[in-house]
């Protein structure tokens, strides 16, 4: 059973995983002698370490073992997990080129949409049923969506990236029963020979390892941002249920925004309509989740009630 005081720990872990993700967007333009190919291979070359240590720490290896049986064993199940892997090196990727190549903004509006688009795919794809509020979510990113249409006639190729692509990403994990932390383990070990491609192509690391220290110091800061990120954010999820967890998914893409207009990105008159209608679909989710929170609340507390009573 959670407590109050283990809950209010999940949630400064998944905070702590946020900022350090927000970071991590931040911290690219410092790398802007590499190509973002070459920043993308590093980090997923210096997190791979470091998450298997995790799992090996944390008891998850046999998830890791389940999922090498299937690999032998399913006559799909190797491509399948190929093209898992392919999609989220994709959004690791943009993630890492997005804010040094002027795509930063585009990049947080995908992040804002994308529980919006996931709700949108559990409906039509597995017949998920939708709440009044996701309605309305929905209803105002869809307005907010016509009007970015109408002002370019498109949305930023990242932002569909994100907000289709992650979707797609986890409805696919979900149809393969890999939606778990060995599932992870193995999408990036399968990147390893496309990371290892990006950094030898690139060699700008490499090439500076005998005259510059400055360049190899900042790369192994970028690792060890990602891994933090990615670890704090592994162990918050045990400490909190899923509603809260899926609340706190909002805050990333806040402090993405910041960091984006940091960086020099400039929001347009034009397109202010366009994010005043996905936040505001924004708050109406957590509106949701924050009403699901103090119901579980309520019944937990009638449920102590009651067994003090007995007693």
């Amino acid at each position: 059973m959670r407590t109050d005081s283990t809950t209010a720990f999940g949630v400064t872990l998944n905070v702590i995983a946020s900022i350090l993700f927000a970071l991590l967007f931040a911290y690219t333009p410092l790398l802007s002698a590499l190509m973002g190919g070459e920043i993308y291979g590093w980090r997923m070359v210096l997190t791979f370490p470091c998450l298997t240590l995790f799992i090996l720490f944390r008891g998850y290896w046999p998830q890791v073992v389940a999922i090498y049986r299937r690999l032998f064993g399913e006559r799909y199940f190797w491509p399948t997990h190929l093209l898992s892997s392919f999609m989220l090196g994709v959004q690791l990727w943009l993630f890492m080129w997005a804010p040094g190549n002027g795509y930063g903004l585009a990049v947080s509006l995908g992040y804002f949409m994308m529980p919006i688009t996931m709700v949108i795919v559990g409906r039509i794809v597995f017949q998920d049923r939708m709440s009044r509020f996701q309605q309305i979510a929905c209803l105002l990113a869809v307005l907010g969506i016509l009007n970015q249409l109408a002002i370019s006639q498109t949305l930023a190729w990242p932002t569909l990236v994100v907000c289709v692509g992650y979707p797609v990403y986890f409805w696919l994990r979900r149809k393969t029963d890999t939606n778990n932390i060995g599932g992870l383990w193995f999408d990036m070990l399968l990147s390893l020979p496309v990371s290892g491609y990006f950094i030898l192509q690139g060699g700008y690391v490499i090439g500076e390892l005998a005259s510059s220290l400055h360049i190899v110091w900042l790369v192994a800061g970028m690792g060890l941002l990602s891994a933090l990120a990615l670890g704090f954010q592994a162990l918050s999820a045990p400490l909190l249920n899923l509603s809260l967890f899926g609340l706190l998914v909002y805050v990333e893409p806040v402090l993405l925004l910041a960091v984006s207009l940091l960086l020099g990105d400039v929001i347009s008159l034009a397109e202010w309509p366009t994010y005043i209608a996905i936040w505001l679909a924004v708050v109406v989710l957590m509106l949701e989740g924050i009403r699901s929170l103090k119901r579980q609340r309520a019944v937990r507390t009638g449920v102590l009630a009651v067994t003090s009573i007995k007693c």
